[in-house]
């Protein structure tokens, strides 16, 4: 038997990077697992127990409404892994590349986005999972973050939303631990996702991580019967690969990052 049978995950923006590994490594463990994002075909299975559903987690019906399907469709969510995120668009805009300018030249919308599409996201799809998870006293959530919360990379206005995003999970877990549920932070390394891999040429890949290590990490906590020990904490997927004994798909175990080398 898979370690994750029987279990019902919702990955929200799982349909490239990040949020596709993460989908089908939990799926290859057993999972039953429900995608959501924007450019998501509806109803269409993606992979074996994996499925779409079209969702702007900007709109908040529509994203009451994917959690509504899922509850329908099974007994309720048991893994929740917010991945989606707004502000990586339009890097470039009339020929700059503001991603890296300082904060007085950055473009407003930009902060907007990383906290619409993504630590409210986060927010409003952990309240929707969490009352399933109450209700049976189990469940895990997996907020992904990065080490832009505790030192400036790239702008302010992401640094400032990572760092909202693991104070959220902080909390979170507060709240949820007397109800038998978890929440935790999880830091992916230099993840070769399809953006990411476009600019290969000029990167440094070595101590990389393909999207399913992460998934693998998340699997690892979602089938440890004492994850409670981690509530509301920030988790590194390397680190979790040399404890729970993972590899990435490549057969390697990246070298798990710290502070200092970011």
């Amino acid at each position: 038997m898979k370690t994750l049978e029987g279990n019902v995950a919702v990955v929200t923006g799982g349909t490239f990077g990040v949020g596709r590994g993460i989908a089908s490594a939990l799926a290859d463990e057993g999972a039953r697992v429900f995608v959501t994002g924007r450019s998501v075909q509806d109803g269409a299975p993606i992979a074996e127990r994996i499925t779409g559903i079209r969702c702007d987690h900007r709109l908040d019906p529509e994203v009451t409404a994917a959690f509504e399907r899922v509850n329908q469709e099974t007994h309720g969510v048991g893994i929740l892994v917010n991945n989606v995120w707004g502000g990586y668009e339009r890097m470039v805009e009339d020929g700059a590349f503001t991603w890296g300018k300082p904060f007085w030249e950055q473009p407003l919308w930009r902060w907007d986005a990383m906290f619409s599409a993504g630590v409210r996201a986060h927010y409003h799809a952990s309240q929707l999972a969490a009352r399933t998870m109450v209700a049976g006293r189990r469940g895990l959530i997996v907020n992904i973050s990065t080490w832009a919360a505790q030192k400036h990379i790239a702008n302010v206005a992401y640094g400032v939303s990572k760092a909202a995003t693991d104070k959220m999970t902080a909390d979170m877990a507060i709240e949820l631990r007397p109800h038998g549920v978890t929440a935790v932070s999880l830091y992916p390394g230099l993840v070769r996702t399809e953006k990411v891999m476009e600019a290969a040429a000029w990167l440094d890949l070595t101590n990389s991580e393909s999207p399913e290590f992460i998934g693998r990490a998340v699997a690892a906590l979602a089938a440890d019967p004492h994850v409670m020990r981690y509530t509301g904490t920030v988790l590194v997927a390397a680190s979790l690969a040399m404890e729970y004994g993972f590899t990435d798909i490549d057969g390697k175990a990246p070298r798990p990052l710290t502070l200092a080398d970011v």
